[in-house]
């Protein structure tokens, strides 16, 4: 098998590590290095590419079906965004959240002071939303061992109870269809499989959403005409704009490539590349006597196998450790010889 965009990685090394950090695109390099170039010969400052968020935002849009561009807001991080839904929420409220969660999704509940936060297993979380639960937080896919969210029957169980549903599409975008439907509430980094930037993250909800939730402090860029209304009392959007920040529009720039790369080669097409790669890695894995957490993403855990972690980066065979267990993660660049490299690295113990 062979990469899907063999001109645009550059990789020196079997990298197996897009679950924390995914790779820039040549796109992406050759649009920063440009947007420097410009910058320093004093021809434009970054703001200079604010045209391309409106693009950005509809391109995002486009990954989460059934979302309009004005059903997205824009921020720097997860957490970040996910604080208006946390704020909105009444004292003593019900945050339901799964065991072993990303820090980012369950950390603006667990420290807002006044909330009741539950941790359930993963796979019992459908059946553990309950009356008193008026929310729900989780990843699609658990960063730590790729295990995945049953989301329909997860959206099922809360609109049973009158809950709502905030889900983290952070290990999912990209290779994973997503519909906006499937939520009330999605957070999105980009830096990983979006093959994106550090300091851009999504946020969006529908409208009917949207209108249980505030902006905490929205800052100058959230405003309904942000570049007319700098100094002046502004009227905030209807729309998810208003829960906007101000871009990094390096990040912007980063971002616009790596989406349109993701967009060219297509949900579908990535969706089947990855889940081949790791399901021969699953397979080899099996033939090596070694477990492997359950599940079908392209995340592959061996669990208690994190030490193993250095010993692989040494033989070029980039992955990470994570809660204990040996994370493989496998992306659009990645190609069968990374998979058998690195299982071959593994025999060799």
């Amino acid at each position: 098998m062979s990469s899907l965009a063999p001109n645009e990685f550059s990789s020196e090394v079997s990298y197996l590590n897009t679950a924390s950090y995914g790779l820039p695109s040549a796109r992406s390099l050759t649009a920063i290095r440009d947007m420097n170039a410009q910058w320093a010969a004093g021809r434009g400052g970054p703001s200079t590419n604010d045209h391309l968020v409106p693009r950005l935002r509809e391109s995002y849009a486009r990954l989460l079906a059934g979302a309009t561009a004005d059903d997205i807001a824009f921020g720097s991080t997860v957490a970040q965004l996910i604080g208006p839904v946390a704020v909105a929420l009444p004292p003593g409220a019900e945050v339901l959240v799964a065991e072993g969660e990303f820090a980012s999704v369950s950390m603006p509940f667990l420290h807002r002071g006044d909330l009741v936060v539950r941790v359930v297993p993963l796979e019992r979380l459908a059946e553990e939303v309950r009356p008193e639960t008026a929310l729900v937080a989780v990843s699609v896919v658990q960063s730590a061992d790729g295990r995945m969210t049953d989301l329909p029957t997860l959206r099922a169980a809360t609109r049973s109870h009158g809950a709502r549903l905030l889900v983290d599409a952070t290990q999912a975008a990209s290779w994973l269809p997503l519909s906006l439907a499937d939520a009330d509430y999605w957070v999105c980094a980009t830096f990983k499989w979006l093959i994106g930037a550090r300091s851009v993250a999504f946020f969006a909800a529908a409208p009917e959403a949207i209108e249980t939730i505030r902006p905490v402090a929205p800052g100058w860029y959230a405003a309904a005409d942000p570049w007319a209304e700098m100094y002046s009392p502004a009227k905030l959007p209807s729309t998810a704009r208003r829960f906007d920040s101000t871009p990094d529009w390096f990040g912007v720039v980063a971002a616009s490539a790596g989406i349109s790369l993701i967009e060219e080669l297509t949900v579908e097409k990535i969706n089947a590349h990855n889940l081949e790669l790791a399901d021969r890695f699953r397979a080899g894995l099996t033939e090596l006597g070694l477990t492997w957490v359950p599940s079908r993403s392209p995340i592959v855990t061996v669990p208690g196998a994190g030490d193993a972690a250095t010993r692989l980066e040494q033989a070029d065979v980039v992955t990470s450790a994570r809660n204990g267990g040996l994370r493989f993660s496998f992306h659009l660049y990645n190609v069968a010889e990374d998979v058998d490299r690195a299982l071959e690295v593994l025999a060799a113990e």
